[in-house]
């Protein structure tokens, strides 16, 4: 069945990029100044040339067929490989999705349990106020706004992956990239201002991410709270004499958050998946910002197999929430 899915979204996504016709796919193997410089015989011997004027489900199958046998093309991006350029731009990613994590679920949670159990009070006033406004803004609003606070203003998080000097030093022969994680390997390199410096530029996209996310993720989960609250198990529990502290933390948290675990789920597959708004304001060579790029030039090679590994994550990633699911709540049993 997995399979099955991805094979329907590439599909999908492929046959809609055919609705461009042959004359705009050109630009994604020829550049566009010389284009204009080609004669039509020129620009036909070309289609030839990359199959542009077979029928979609041809190239499809071509397509498909090299992923069978391991090959998902050229980057026109990335000048390489799709599956080298996607694999050397995911650990970037994934450096940022580790140091969000944490502070985005840990946030989210604690500011919807704190709005709850203060409910209709000024606490829980200030913190939707909050939240409507991380909701309500655009991620790419709140990051440049990022940028001109900590960057601009103050010079504290740079965009990007690294400083000048910073890069020098990494591409060095003395420097071993163990994980691919410029923090992580700084450390084991015992190079703490290579650290430093990464994590430098790694604060501003969380930021952004984490105030849009934990504006979502305290709604869920003050909702899911409030509605633990007015369970009859609970008004038992108080009427027992047990303090609020441990209702709240023994009683109503571990069932209020039940919902929230698909939730986070999704936010971890989202941000797996590569934030492609985020890592574009941001300049940093992640897959998202990989996607964005070959979007713009057309580069239906690096399109497919961004779209290939992206639902490769979200159908791991919800395998993986459904199980969560299931032992954080036994009474839902898989089949």
């Amino acid at each position: 069945m997995l399979p099955l899915i991805m094979l329907g979204v590439t599909l999908i996504v492929f046959s809609i990029m055919q609705l461009l016709g042959s004359d705009q796919l050109l630009s994604a193997y020829v550049d566009a100044n010389a284009i204009d410089k080609m004669s039509p015989a020129e620009m036909e011997a070309v289609k030839e040339k990359y199959g542009l004027n077979d029928p979609w489900y041809i190239r499809y199958g071509v397509w498909l067929n090299g992923i069978l046998h391991g090959d998902l093309g050229w980057s026109i991006v990335g000048k390489d490989k799709v599956s080298k350029a996607i694999l050397e731009r995911f650990p970037y990613t994934v450096e940022l999705a580790l140091y969000a994590i944490l502070p985005i679920i840990a946030g989210g949670i604690w500011l919807g349990i704190k709005a709850a159990v203060h409910h209709n009070k000024f606490a829980d006033h200030s913190i939707r106020i909050f939240a409507l406004i991380g909701w309500s803004l655009p991620d790419f609003v709140f990051g440049l706004l990022i940028l001109m606070i900590f960057y601009v203003g103050l010079g504290w998080f740079p965009p990007g992956k690294l400083g000048v000097n910073a890069e020098a030093v990494v591409a060095s022969p003395e420097f071993h990239r163990y994980t691919k994680l410029l923090t992580i390997d700084g450390l084991l390199n015992g190079r703490l201002d290579i650290f430093w410096d990464a994590l430098r530029h790694l604060i501003g996209p969380i930021l952004t991410m984490a105030y849009l996310w934990w504006a979502y993720l305290l709604r869920i989960t003050r909702a899911s709270m409030l509605e633990v609250l007015r369970k009859d198990y609970i008004r038992t529990a108080r009427a027992k004499g047990l303090s609020e502290n441990v209702v709240i933390n023994k009683h109503a948290k571990k069932n209020a958050l039940i919902p929230v675990t698909t939730v986070a789920g999704q936010m971890v597959i989202g941000l797996l998946g590569g934030a492609v708004i985020v890592e574009t304001v941001f300049n940093r060579p992640g897959i998202g910002r990989f996607a964005a790029q070959a979007a713009q030039q057309l580069d239906y090679g690096s399109i497919m197999g961004s779209l290939l590994f992206s639902s490769g994550i979200l159908v791991f990633g919800n395998l993986v929430i459904d199980i969560v699911y299931a032992i954080v709540d036994p009474r839902i049993r898989l089949g």
